[in-house]
C-alpha cells in the first residue's frame, strides 16, 4: 500500500505539472497561483538540494523526482513571466517584475524558515502540506477571479486532488496518525472537490454559450 500511494501522488502530480504547461502554451496564460508556485518552486528546490546533495540520500529517488518537479516548474514559471502581465490591474502593470520577484523571494524565506526550524523529513512534510491547503484555496480563487477557465483543465483539477489525497492517507494514516497532516489534508480535500465541481460547472456553461468544446 505504501508503494502504491507513493507512485500513485507521484504520477497524479507529474500529470498536474504536465496539464498546467500544456494549458499554459495552449491558451497563452499561466496557470498556477503565483503564491502556490513560488511556495512549490521554493519546496522543490530545497528539498532535492537536501536529497541529493546535503543529506546524501542513498537512494536519492524523492530528490530525483523533487528535481524533475522543480523543473517543470521553471516552465511554469516562464508562463507566468510570460503572460501574467495582463492579469495585474493597469496601473500596477510596470510593477509586475519587481513585485513578482519579492513573492517568490518571500516564498523562498517562508521554505527557508520550516527547513531550519525542522529536521528536513518534518519541515519538508509541514511545509508541503501546509502549501497544498493554501494552493487548493488559490486555484478555486484563480478560477473565481478569471473570466474564462482557459489553462484550467479537469484532468488537472482531478490529479492534483488525487496528487495530495494519497500521500495525505499515507503520511497522516497509515505511517502514522498525524493530526497536522489529516487536518491539512482534509482542507485540501474539501477545496479541491469544490474546485473540480466549479471547473466542471464553468466549463459547460462555456461550451454552451459558445458552442465550441473547451
Amino acid at each position: 500500500m505504501t508503494l502504491f500511494l507513493t507512485l500513485l501522488s507521484g504520477v497524479a502530480w507529474t500529470i498536474v505539472y504536465i496539464e498546467l504547461i500544456r494549458n499554459g502554451f495552449k491558451y497563452k496564460t499561466y496557470a498556477m497561483p503565483l503564491f502556490a508556485l513560488g511556495l512549490n518552486i521554493a519546496w522543490e528546490i530545497i528539498y532535492s538540494v537536501n536529497d541529493l546533495i546535503i543529506s546524501g540520500n542513498s537512494s536519492g529517488i524523492q530528490g530525483s523526482v523533487n528535481l524533475v518537479w522543480a523543473c517543470f516548474d521553471i516552465i511554469i514559471v516562464y508562463t507566468y513571466f510570460k503572460y501574467g502581465k495582463k492579469y495585474f490591474p493597469e496601473r500596477a502593470k510596470r510593477y509586475f517584475v519587481p513585485f513578482s520577484i519579492l513573492v517568490f523571494a518571500t516564498c523562498f524565506a517562508i521554505q527557508f524558515a520550516f527547513y531550519f526550524s525542522f529536521e528536513a523529513i518534518p519541515a519538508a512534510q509541514y511545509s508541503a502540506f501546509l502549501q497544498n491547503a493554501a494552493m487548493s484555496i488559490l486555484f478555486l480563487t484563480m478560477l473565481f477571479n478569471r473570466t474564462s477557465t482557459a489553462g484550467q483543465s479537469v484532468l488537472m483539477a482531478f490529479s492534483k486532488w488525487i496528487g495530495t489525497l494519497a500521500p495525505t492517507l499515507l503520511m497522516g494514516v497509515l505511517t502514522d496518525i498525524n493530526s497536522y497532516i489529516i487536518i491539512c489534508g482534509v482542507i485540501c480535500c474539501v477545496f479541491d472537490i469544490i474546485y473540480i465541481i466549479f471547473l466542471v460547472k464553468m466549463k459547460r456553461l462555456e461550451k454552451n454559450s459558445k458552442g465550441v468544446s473547451i
